[in-house]
C-alpha cells in the first residue's frame, strides 16, 4: 500500500519541466555531463552499426564551465555508458583546467545504425579519486598503433602494442588537431620500427589514417608509409589531392581523389585494403577504389618521408592510426564525425549535480513523508481522478445536448402554422426505419425537445379525441396555466439532471485544500516533535520534514485548482442550456396560445 501511494504522490507532484533524476553511477562523484551519440541523418548520418570507434571528447568553455570543480589534471574524470552503470574505457590526452581545455579519447559502445539514444556520461568532481585513464583499453584489439604526439619525448603508441617511435626529427606543435601534433618539413621524419603487432596480412586486410593540414599544394608527397622492402602501403598527396597506394613487385596500384582538399583546414585521409580492393577515404567519405591483390607486410612505419620517388610531406599532422584489419566505411565515417572539428556525432548536453542520496528533490520529499502525509495525498489523488472523470463526462454530455438543441431549434423555427407537428416524431411511437425515428434519435439528448414534447403532450390530452387532425380547439386560461406548469416542471428537472454530481467538484474545490492543510499541519507537528526528541536543531534536520509536509498542501491545491476551473466552465454552460429551456418554454406556450385562441 505504501509503495502504491508513493507512486500516486509522485504522479501528482511531477509538473512540466520537473522529472526524477536518472540513477547516479556513484555517490562519490558530485557532477556529470551528458554526451549523446547521434548517428541519425540529421547529425553524423551513419547508416550501419559500429562499435569501438575512438570518440574525441573536446571540453572547453563553449560546452563545459566546471573545470574548477575537477582535479587540475582531470584524473577524477570517469566515463559511464547509457545505463549509468557500466564504466567505459577512456584516456585523457590533455587536460588543462587553468586554460579550460581538455581532450578525452573514449572507446564507443556498440552503436546502432542511425540511432540517437545512446549516451555516455562524464563524471567528475571527486577530489579523492585516483587516476583511471586507460589508453590501452581505449582501443580494440585490431588497432595496431595510435600516435597522439603529446609529451616532450619521442612519439609513443597509445595502444597496448607499444609501437613507439624510435626516431623523430619532426617539429612539435603544442596546439594542433587534438592537443599536441607535429609539423614536418623536407627531410624530417618519424620512424616506428617493425614489430609482431605491426604485421599486416592479406587475409584480414589493413587500414591507415591521419589528420593533416597543409597550406600549399606541392608535388606528390607521402605522409604515411608502411614499408616492407619493395612492398609498401602508403597515403599521401598529389598536389592537393589525397591518394593511397599499394606497391609490390609488380606495378603499383594508386587511387587518387578527383577533387582538391581545401588548404589550411584539417582533413582526415584514410585508406583500407580488404576484399580485393584498395579504398581511399577523405573526411569520412569514399573518394575512390581499385582492385588489388593484397600482400602480407612486416612494415616499418615511416611518417613524412619520401617513398618510391615521392617527396616527403610538408605540413602539420596529428592522430596517426594503423589497424591490422580493413575498417568498414561506416566505421571510418563515424570516426571522422566523432573526431573532426565539427564532431556532429557528439551532442553535448547539460551538466548535472548529484543531490542527496543520488535522487531528485522530489525523491527527497517522498522519502521524508510521514504515514499521515501519504494518506492525505492518496485521498487527494482519488479526488482528483474522480473530479477529472466527472469533468470529462459532463463536458461530453453538454456538447451532445448543445448540438441536439441546435438541430431541434432549427426545425422548430421552420414551423409557421401548426407547431405541434414535430410531436409525432417520438422515439416511443415512431416505427423502426421511419424517418421520424431517425429525426427523434438525433434529438435524444435535446432538452428543448423534451420541453416541447411535454407541452404538446399536454395539448394533445385536451384536444385529441381519437382524431389525428381535430377541429380547432380553444384553450382556456386554466389549460394554458396547466401546460405552463408542466413545461416549467420539465425544465426544472432537466436543469437538475444537467447539474447532477456537480457537487463532487465543489467538494474537491473546498475540501482538497483543507485536506492538504491538515496533512501539512500534522506533518510539521511530527517533524518538530522528532527534532525535540532528538535534540538536533539545524536547518538540515528541519528542512526535509517541512518540505515533505508541504507536499500535502501541494496535493490539495492540485485537486482544487483544475476542479475550480472546470466547475466554472461547466456551470456556465449548464446555465446557458437552462436559460434556453425557459425561453423556449415561454415561446412554445405563446405560440400554442396563439394557435388555439
Amino acid at each position: 500500500m505504501k509503495s502504491t501511494t508513493r507512486t500516486l504522490m509522485l504522479a501528482l507532484l511531477v509538473l512540466p519541466g520537473v522529472a526524477l533524476a536518472n540513477s547516479w553511477w556513484s555517490g562519490d562523484w558530485k557532477y556529470r555531463k551528458e554526451v549523446t551519440l547521434d548517428l541519425s541523418p540529421a547529425a553524423a548520418d551513419v547508416t550501419e552499426g559500429v562499435a569501438d570507434v575512438p570518440l574525441l571528447v573536446r571540453l572547453s568553455v563553449a560546452n563545459f564551465s566546471y573545470f574548477a570543480d575537477t582535479k587540475p589534471d582531470g584524473s577524477d574524470m570517469r566515463v559511464v555508458a547509457s545505463d549509468d552503470k557500466t564504466p567505459v574505457k577512456f584516456h585523457v590526452e590533455r587536460y588543462d583546467a587553468q586554460n579550460q581545455m581538455a581532450y578525452l579519447w573514449v572507446r564507443s559502445p556498440k552503436l546502432a545504425a542511425g540511432s540517437k539514444s545512446e549516451k555516455v556520461f562524464l563524471y567528475y568532481g571527486n577530489p579523492d579519486a585516483p587516476a583511471a585513464s586507460d589508453a590501452a583499453g581505449s582501443y580494440d584489439a585490431d588497432q595496431a598503433a595510435v600516435l597522439h604526439f603529446g609529451g616532450d619525448a619521442l612519439p609513443t603508441d597509445s595502444t597496448a602494442n607499444q609501437n613507439n617511435a624510435s626516431a623523430s626529427t619532426a617539429e612539435k606543435v603544442p596546439a594542433s588537431f587534438a592537443g599536441a601534433g607535429v609539423k614536418v618539413s623536407a627531410g624530417q621524419t618519424i620512424r616506428v620500427p617493425t614489430s609482431p603487432s605491426l604485421q599486416m596480412t592479406a587475409a584480414k586486410g589493413y587500414t591507415a589514417s591521419v589528420w593533416v593540414k597543409f597550406d600549399a599544394a606541392a608535388s606528390e608527397s607521402v605522409i604515411i608509409d608502411l614499408a616492407d622492402g619493395a612492398k609498401s602501403f602508403s597515403i599521401g598527396l598529389q598536389g592537393a589531392r589525397a591518394f593511397a597506394r599499394l606497391s609490390e613487385a609488380g606495378p603499383a596500384v594508386t587511387v587518387t581523389a578527383s577533387a582538391d582538399a581545401a588548404l589550411g583546414q584539417w582533413h582526415q585521409i584514410a585508406a583500407t585494403i580488404g576484399g580485393g580492393k584498395l579504398t581511399l577515404y577523405l573526411d569520412g567519405g569514399s573518394v575512390g577504389s581499385a582492385a588489388v591483390a593484397a600482400v602480407d607486410l612486416s612494415p616499418v612505419l615511416v611518417i613524412g618521408a619520401a617513398a618510391n620517388g615521392s617527396a616527403g610531406y610538408v605540413g602539420e599532422l596529428d592522430e596517426v592510426e594503423v589497424a591490422h584489419v580493413a575498417r568498414s566505411a561506416a566505421w571510418i565515417k563515424a570516426a571522422v564525425r566523432a573526431q573532426g572539428p565539427e564532431a556532429s556525432l557528439l551532442v553535448y548536453g547539460a551538466d548535472g549535480q548529484k543531490e542527496g542520496g543520488g535522487t531528485s528533490y522530489i525523491g527527497t520529499i517522498a522519502k521524508n513523508l510521514t504515514v499521515d502525509g501519504w494518506v492525505v495525498i492518496a485521498i487527494c489523488f482519488v479526488m482528483l481522478i474522480v473530479a477529472v472523470a466527472l469533468m470529462v463526462m459532463k463536458a461530453l454530455f453538454l456538447t451532445r445536448v448543445e448540438k441536439a438543441n441546435a438541430g431541434f431549434l432549427l426545425e422548430f423555427q421552420k414551423l409557421t402554422t401548426d407547431v405541434t407537428v414535430l410531436g409525432a416524431k417520438r422515439l416511443d411511437t415512431a416505427t423502426a426505419g421511419n424517418s421520424d425515428t431517425a429525426q427523434a434519435e438525433a434529438w435524444r439528448d435535446s432538452t428543448l425537445y423534451k420541453v416541447y414534447v411535454t407541452g404538446t403532450d399536454e395539448l394533445f390530452k385536451r384536444i385529441l379525441h381519437g382524431n389525428t387532425h381535430p377541429a380547432p380547439y380553444i384553450l382556456s386560461p386554466q389549460a394554458l396555466t396547466a401546460i405552463r406548469a408542466s413545461t416549467d416542471a420539465t425544465a426544472t428537472r432537466l436543469q437538475q439532471a444537467l447539474a447532477a454530481r456537480m457537487v463532487m467538484l465543489t467538494i474537491a474545490i473546498s475540501g482538497g485544500p483543507f485536506l492538504g492543510l491538515l496533512g501539512t499541519v500534522v506533518g510539521v507537528m511530527i517533524t518538530f516533535a522528532a527534532i525535540a526528541a532528538s535534540g538536533d536543531v539545524n536547518i538540515n534536520a528541519i528542512a526535509p520534514g517541512v518540505a515533505a509536509a508541504l507536499a500535502a498542501t501541494v496535493a490539495g491545491l492540485l485537486v482544487a485548482i483544475p476542479s475550480l476551473f472546470g466547475y466554472n466552465w461547466l456551470n456556465t454552460r449548464i446555465k446557458v442550456v437552462a436559460s434556453d429551456n425557459r425561453v423556449f418554454a415561454d415561446e412554445l406556450l405563446a405560440r400554442l396560445a396563439e394557435q388555439h385562441s
